[in-house]
């Protein structure tokens, strides 16, 4: 049986902590790295209630997306969720390990996976300076009204939020960032990009760049939800017969009327 360090050890070859944004918070946020693992409970947020589903499913280490302390805690009393998720992960002995801009940075990481999802070829990054974003093109160009109904489809986006769809505009280059990519609309207009998809785009990022490039927000959980299908990846092939787990009971906080 790995230990809680090797399955670590095989997430960090993936995507290597010196990846990270200054302002981020990956790794290990709780729990013994050298104790045995004895399964792996996959999430984009470590919520109290997937730490206590990682318990009771017995499995002693969570690998999240977003980082479960993001900001400092100046104590631990269970008045947030996320010092409840502390006070069950130590109370449990369920571990947390988290990837978030990492991933986000890594070669074949969120954006690479949200490519793949829209079938794109000749992906490249999108800002080489961080590593974050992707770019790449359609398998044939598709009218605009279209191709938001083909992202909604791929990522099971509820709404997409979007700026007018010119009827006469088509797309075939398609940049994308998962997350809140909005400061990457610059990059993808000027890379020729037709079309970008990311998530918590602003009112006036719409009104500054919707008439030059199609704007296409899923969301930001709906934008994220690929890491489970790549941490997914990452410990089934080096671990093929280790008990990986997706939360049940994880859901976008954000809801739709």
């Amino acid at each position: 049986m790995p230990k809680i360090s090797d399955i670590i050890g095989a997430l960090e070859e993936f995507a290597p902590l010196s990846l990270q944004e200054s302002y981020d918070n990956c790794g290990l946020q709780t729990g013994d790295a050298s104790r045995e693992c004895t399964g792996v409970m996959l999430c984009v947020d470590p919520t109290p209630g997937v730490i206590a589903e990682a318990a009771s499913a017995g499995c002693n280490l969570v690998v999240s997306h977003h980082p479960l302390i993001f900001r400092g805690l100046k104590h631990i009393t269970g008045s947030t969720p996320v010092e409840r998720a502390v006070e069950y992960s130590i109370r449990n002995g369920v571990a947390v390990y988290s990837l978030h801009t990492c991933l986000d940075n890594a070669p074949s990481g969120v954006s690479r996976r949200m490519a793949e999802m829209l079938g794109l070829t000749q992906v490249r990054a999108l800002d080489c300076e961080s590593g974050a974003g992707a770019v790449g093109q359609l398998a044939e160009p598709l009218a605009a009204v279209d191709f938001l109904s083909e992202v909604k489809r791929a990522f099971g986006a509820r709404v997409v939020r979007h700026s007018a769809p010119d009827g006469s505009r088509t797309v075939s280059r398609v940049a994308l960032c998962g997350g809140s990519g909005a400061s990457m609309l610059p990059a993808a207009v000027a890379c020729g990009a037709d079309a970008m998809v990311t998530a918590d785009v602003k009112y006036h990022d719409f009104a500054d760049y919707g008439g030059n490039i199609l704007i296409a927000d899923i969301g930001h959980f709906e934008s994220e939800h690929c890491t489970i299908g790549i941490f997914t990846d990452i410990i089934t092939k080096k671990f093929p017969n280790f008990a990986v787990r997706d939360s049940h009971v994880e859901s976008n906080p954000v809801n739709y009327m």
